[in-house]
């Protein structure tokens, strides 16, 4: 399913337009990145958890001539599902 099959799902569960359902998408989905870029996480009951994870410089390898390469420290968005998804999907 892509973006625009989402919102027509969206639109016709809940009842309201395209446009209605695409601007909740975009609302929802700019609302935890804004909260994730400033280290907050997003917890939704019953569906599950945005959080920020950190992850260390390290030294990795290039694939092609196997030359260390240095790795810069990052952050990285994490997803967790929450206990009522994971059921649904078994």
């Amino acid at each position: 399913m892509n973006k625009s099959e989402l919102i027509e799902r969206m639109a016709d569960q809940a009842g309201i337009s395209k446009i209605a359902a695409g601007a909740a998408l975009d609302a929802a989905t700019e609302t935890i990145k804004g909260t994730l870029k400033k280290g907050g996480s997003v917890t939704l009951v019953g569906f599950g958890s945005f959080t920020v994870t950190k992850r260390s410089a390290r030294t990795g390898r290039n694939p092609r001539t196997g030359d260390p390469v240095k790795i810069k420290a990052s952050k990285a968005p994490k997803f967790m599902p929450g206990k009522a998804f994971k059921e649904a999907l078994n």
